[in-house]
């Protein structure tokens, strides 16, 4: 009995011996060729640069030299769209009439805004300090009234290169919906 019940331990032990020997796994492999993967990857890729420059970033050029020396003609700018609570000193990419243009708010909803004949910008009364703002403010008389009142939801904008740009003192308060975004960087295109 002693023999058998030690057979029957060793038979044990040698089964629980083979079950614990592990057996080479096989490698899984994709049921795509490297090609497939590739292209795979790629659309993703494309996918979330178009959903990025679709809804979340904007890019646009400089159409000219109104923002100089900050922006030059044929920089290329990035704009961020979704941001939609701008405030005075904003770099802004806007539409008005049709046509694309660059300019920083120095106004917003509420505020007052005028001209001095000294040519000075004006803002509720007080005349605004603008350090980085190498001209002077002249008036585009026949086209903005002043003292000018912003309403609900409308930006008074202005070109950092003061002398004949084109901004609000010519075609007036800007909207909300007529901004495409907040400039976020600007890249160099000059002389490349």
């Amino acid at each position: 009995m002693a023999e058998e019940a030690a057979a029957k331990l060793a038979e044990e032990a040698a089964a629980v011996t083979a079950d614990n020997t592990e057996k080479p796994k096989k490698k899984h492999r994709s049921p795509m060729t490297p090609i497939q993967i590739f292209l795979f990857n790629f659309l993703i890729v494309i996918l979330v640069l178009w959903l990025l420059f679709g809804y979340v970033i904007g890019a646009a050029t400089a159409p000219n030299n109104d923002m100089a020396p900050s922006i030059k003609m044929k920089d290329l700018l990035l704009y961020y769209r979704l941001d939609k609570d701008y405030h005075a000193q904003d770099a802004v990419v806007f539409v008005k009439n049709g046509t694309t243009y660059i300019g920083r708010i120095v106004a917003a909803a509420g505020d007052s805004v005028d001209i001095s004949d000294e040519e000075r910008l004006i803002i509720n009364g007080n005349a605004v300090s603008e350090p980085e703002i190498h001209a002077s403010t002249p008036r585009f008389e026949g086209f903005t009234e002043y003292p000018l009142e912003l309403s609900d939801q409308t930006y008074f904008i202005l070109a950092d290169a003061r002398g004949g740009a084109e901004d609000s003192r010519y075609f007036g308060t800007v909207t909300r919906s007529e901004i495409n975004g907040k400039i976020i960087a600007v890249i160099r295109r000059n002389g490349i």
